[in-house]
């Protein structure tokens, strides 16, 4: 049976912190799925079309890689998927906290499994909420992408 990983976010953008997760998943899986999530609860910059198209350049040649989107529980495009386990990424004590209750209610209703990995400390003061505030004041924040092949 093909190992597959999920990693999930609303990558509004994805950052060089999101890539090092997702390069360092990528070999624990057969496939390592970048589900781009549609959320109405956040308010996101990037229509989500160009969100995955940003993704897609960075791993455009990397078959272990494939972009999605999804607008419905986590758990259930798992499934759908055929993923049995979901990858995250934590910064710090309280990203460590919402992701364990996250695992606990992904495993219990969906029998789930999720990886968490930390952070490499160069990348734990990176946020996607950072690189939009830098850049709605019209700060330079390429040192903050992924740089396209």
């Amino acid at each position: 049976m093909k190992k597959i990983g999920v990693f999930t976010g609303t990558f509004d953008p994805f950052t060089i912190g999101h890539q090092n997760i997702a390069d360092r998943a990528k070999g624990l899986f057969d496939l390592l799925i970048i589900a781009v999530a549609v959320s109405k609860l956040k308010h996101t910059q990037e229509e989500v079309a160009q969100r995955m198209t940003d993704i897609e350049k960075i791993y455009t040649d990397d078959p272990k890689i494939k972009v999605i989107s999804y607008s419905d529980l986590t758990i259930e495009m798992c499934h759908r998927e055929g993923a049995q386990y979901i990858v995250r990424g934590v910064r710090s004590v309280k990203d460590f906290e919402y992701e364990r209750e996250q695992a606990d209610i992904n495993k219990q209703l969906g029998n789930i499994e999720t990886i968490l990995l930390f952070s490499e400390p160069q990348y734990s003061s990176i946020s996607s909420t950072l690189v939009r505030e830098l850049k709605f004041f019209g700060r330079d924040v390429t040192e903050f992408l992924p740089k396209v092949k």
